[in-house]
């Protein structure tokens, strides 16, 4: 079965509430829907959301590269042999990982329906539920506790806490979610590169004399700092996770060979696709590194996707899926949330359909 055409379409979500990080302030976000037609009528659907912050594309940038670079080389391609779709797709420009990953996911989801099979039974998952976590944005002291304590009542019991826009202030603030959660929560810290090597060693070894039972910290110090990330993993207890440090499998090869990090964080948006992010939690897998798999703020299309190798791969044990619980209004339906608790059906492909009273514009 051949691929026809490919349609793309641009929407703005708005948030429930502003989302923060040491990187970015986020009250809405824009996100590309890339549709592939077989010629049997079935269609494939993926998504991509621009982060520029940390992957450099832009709203425009994904549409016009799907549309004038992507797409030309997957019309009258095989639905069915996915793989070598995946290849022409990364070999089809440089970068572009958000576009890349909009429609590979497409691929997948027609191929899956084409088979009508779930995404994770075709990577081999054996469950379809996930345990969840819930993010603490970076705000003032007191927003970030009260923030904490709505997310336990909710139903949540792992907590990602944003830091590195204050690095001063950052041990205070865990310290006083840490008081107010009590033995509740698992409290993950997310610098998102907010630190340096010093105040990085400096805040966590603060957190450690504490007993606050950090479980992780994620991304300290720059992307580019994989000696910075190893020295301090060297000079701690808590165990440290690279975020944006990793995006191909290339870069897991040097985290892991330099033994950087004690874990890594797998989102599509960075690898440009399903494939590759395989490829990368296998490549952990071997060298006894677990990996999490996480998202950009997303809509539940992308992160169905994430969500289906989550289920499907052993060496994917933690999640941080919350991206579709902060969108005012999804499109979309089938993945349904339940507390901390994500649960899959056993329609094909990812599982999700558009919304029957919100056409695509």
């Amino acid at each position: 079965m051949y691929i026809r055409k490919l349609d793309i379409f641009v929407e703005k979500l708005p948030l429930v509430k502003p989302f923060k990080t040491a990187l970015r302030i986020a009250k809405e976000i824009d996100n590309i829907f890339v549709v592939i037609h077989l010629e049997n009528g079935i269609t494939g659907i993926g998504a991509a959301a621009p982060t520029v912050a940390i992957t450099g594309d832009s709203t425009a940038g994904i549409a016009s590269v799907i549309e004038q670079v992507i797409a030309p080389q997957l019309i009258g391609q095989k639905i069915t042999q996915f793989h070598a779709l995946s290849k022409r797709i990364q070999q089809s420009c440089a970068g572009n990982t958000s576009a890349k990953a909009a429609v590979e996911i497409a691929v997948y989801d027609a191929a899956c329906r084409y088979w009508d099979i779930p995404l994770y039974e075709l990577l081999g998952g054996q469950t379809n539920e996930l345990r969840n976590d819930m993010t603490v944005s970076v705000a003032d002291k007191e927003d970030m506790v009260n923030d904490a304590l709505k997310a336990i009542q909710d139903g949540f019991s792992i907590l990602k806490v944003k830091a590195g826009k204050d690095w001063e202030k950052d041990a205070e603030r865990i310290s006083a979610i840490r008081r107010a959660v009590g033995d509740q929560a698992v409290i993950r810290v997310d610098a998102n590169q907010g630190w340096s090597v010093s105040q990085a060693i400096r805040i966590i070894r603060e957190l450690e004399d504490k007993q606050l039972n950090v479980e992780l910290i994620e991304q300290p110090v720059k992307a580019y700092n994989i000696a910075g990330l190893k020295e301090i993993k060297q000079h701690v207890q808590t165990p440290i996770m690279a975020d944006e440090s990793l995006f191909s499998p290339i870069d897991a090869m040097k985290l892991l060979s330099e033994q950087a990090v004690d874990y890594l964080n797998i989102k599509l948006m960075k690898t440009g696709g399903i494939r590759r992010a395989v490829q990368i939690a296998d490549m952990a897998e071997a060298a006894e590194v677990e990996c999490m798999i996480g998202s950009m703020m997303e809509s539940i299309v992308s992160v169905s996707a994430a969500i289906h190798l989550a289920v499907a791969h052993p060496n994917i044990t933690k999640i941080d899926l919350d991206a579709p619980l902060w969108i005012k209004q999804e499109s979309f339906e089938g993945i349904a949330y339940e507390r901390d608790t994500i649960h899959l059906g056993n329609e094909p492909g990812l599982g999700i359909k558009r919304k029957e009273n919100v056409p695509f514009k």
